[in-house]
């Protein structure tokens, strides 16, 4: 991929269209996109986007030659075929697809779900993602934004202009700094059902909360289930970068996969890559999030560790027995960092916040440290190795200092979370301290 690329979703149920060389930035080089088939993905496509750009014709061929199997098998699940003897028309379906069927049952009698945003000083993020939310095809959800240490009103200024008589959205301050302070103060606020996790930098499918309670659905005992996250843009050279890398899903795929204790010899729960989850697109059963202590607060952004507090909850549920479900169809659109400085930082505080998972772990669960020690050949194939997930299949020009950026996290981890420790104390028996004078005269939290 070359930036900027044309980054597009495509539904081959519809016409298929024509692709143009045009956008309003530039000249798009390539071209990424998502591919559904009546709404349901199937997989990504990508190539090389010619100056006069690609016709339909062209399209298919590209289609079935990345992606013929997966949609031939869906195309005659709906009575139809693959390829499309016609793009310009509408794909020959008898009927709707199966899982098109089930999504109908999902939204008849999916659970009650609470979607949370936690958010610090980013109107505009925030702003984006709440009109993604508001539009989603889900019969029983509502919003909770988490004010993350507030140092303006902006954030509750759009949360009132986004209330409507259909969708409640509440909003709630967390006065200490940090995304697993957010978190907590999010599911301790709901109480009961589902909480469902979105970061303010992304928007949402408008299907995303029913296949969310998909996964809840299909699985009656699932404790958590994940979506994937995919590039909402891939206009700069560090976007490109970033999903180069493997982005927020790391292959993980289109196939839905079931963690519980009966997978534990296939996937590890004390090894996430690919990863089970992504914090960004989550939810949690209420109860499954108190029973585990909800997320460490010495994890995750804002502190030092730099990420990786929601890992260790997924972590957490299947080391105590639970299951965890990664449901693909619930797609949410990150906008990837812009700038090289910006992803050299986000690439420094992924692997911190690995080694500090692993330090997390080691210090609530001493019992694991067998377990550990034994999956370090493969940590160090996967960190190091030529053919891993996380740095395998690179193109030559990648930049060398990204890939030293993330073995410099990965060194200090385990201290930066030993740091974070003691911040996260202080700051739990500041607040604590503070809300007990309050109460001595009267006063509300914050």
């Amino acid at each position: 991929m070359t930036a900027p690329c044309l980054r597009f979703d495509l539904d081959v149920a519809e016409p298929i269209p024509d692709i143009g060389s045009s956008e309003p930035f530039a000249t798009p080089k390539c071209m990424w996109s998502l591919v559904k088939m009546q709404t349901e993905p199937v997989g990504i496509l990508m190539m090389a986007l010619p100056e006069g750009g690609v016709g339909k014709y062209e399209l298919v061929n590209a289609l079935t030659e990345g992606l013929g199997p997966a949609l031939s098998l869906r195309a005659k699940g709906v009575g139809a075929t693959w390829p499309r003897k016609d793009p310009a028309a509408p794909l020959d379906a008898v009927g709707p697809s199966r899982f098109l069927t089930s999504r109908a049952d999902v939204l008849n009698r999916g659970p009650r779900i609470t979607v949370a945003v936690c958010t610090r000083e980013q109107p505009q993020g925030l702003e984006r993602c709440l009109a993604s939310l508001v539009t989603q095809v889900y019969p029983r959800f509502s919003i909770l934004v988490v004010d993350n240490a507030p140092v303006t009103t902006r954030i509750k200024s759009i949360v009132a202009r986004a209330r409507s008589e259909s969708i409640a959205i509440d909003y709630v301050v967390e006065p200490r700094a940090g995304l697993s302070w957010a978190r907590n103060r999010a599911w301790q606020w709901v109480p009961e059902g589902i909480i469902a996790w979105i970061d303010d930098d992304e928007v949402a499918d408008r299907f995303w909360l029913a296949e969310l309670a998909r996964g809840f659905v299909e699985h009656p005992s699932a404790a958590a289930v994940s979506g994937i996250m995919l590039p909402a843009e891939l206009r700069t050279p560090a976007q490109i970068q970033f999903e180069q890398y493997g982005g927020h899903h790391k292959q993980r795929g289109f196939a839905t996969a079931v963690f519980s204790p009966l997978t534990g010899a296939e996937y590890s729960p004390l090894f996430p890559l690919p990863p089970f989850g992504t914090g960004g697109n989550m939810a949690f059963r209420r109860e499954s999030l108190a029973e585990i202590g909800g997320f460490d607060t010495a994890l995750g952004a804002g502190t030092l560790s730099g990420g990786a507090e929601d890992t260790r909850a997924f972590t957490e549920v299947l080391l105590d027995g639970g299951t965890v479900v990664y449901q693909p169809t619930a797609v949410t659109y990150h906008f990837h960092r812009e700038s090289a400085e910006a992803l050299r930082r986000q690439m420094f505080s992924y692997g911190a916040g690995l080694t500090a998972y692993y330090m997390s772990v080691l210090m609530s669960r001493p019992r694991c440290l067998r377990d550990v020690v034994g999956l370090v050949p493969r940590f160090l194939n996967e960190a190091l190795g030529s053919a891993s997930l996380r740095s395998g299949d690179l193109p030559a020009e990648f930049p060398a200092n990204l890939r030293w950026a993330n073995r410099g996290g990965l060194v200090t981890g385990p201290f930066r979370y030993l740091g974070a420790r003691v911040i996260a104390r202080r700051l739990d028996r500041l607040v604590a301290g503070t809300a007990e004078r309050r109460g001595s005269v009267g006063e509300s939290d914050p």
